[in-house]
């Protein structure tokens, strides 16, 4: 037979930790956080191209 688990406490505990952190996040923040990851994506792409570029006029 199964042993039956009781998770309230768990769904009790994920809930108030979940509200605890949408409370404390400021939204200054996640629009900082979105920026900078945009310009960390666009700049890494760059460097991406740029870097095939080099390699394959080494190799010519």
């Amino acid at each position: 037979m199964y042993p039956h688990h009781d998770h309230s406490t768990a769904l009790g505990t994920a809930s108030g930790t979940v509200l605890t952190v949408l409370a404390t996040i400021d939204l200054q923040d996640v629009f900082k956080t979105v920026l900078l990851a945009i310009i960390g994506a666009t700049v890494s792409f760059v460097v991406t191209l740029f870097l095939k570029w080099v390699v394959r006029k080494i190799k010519k």
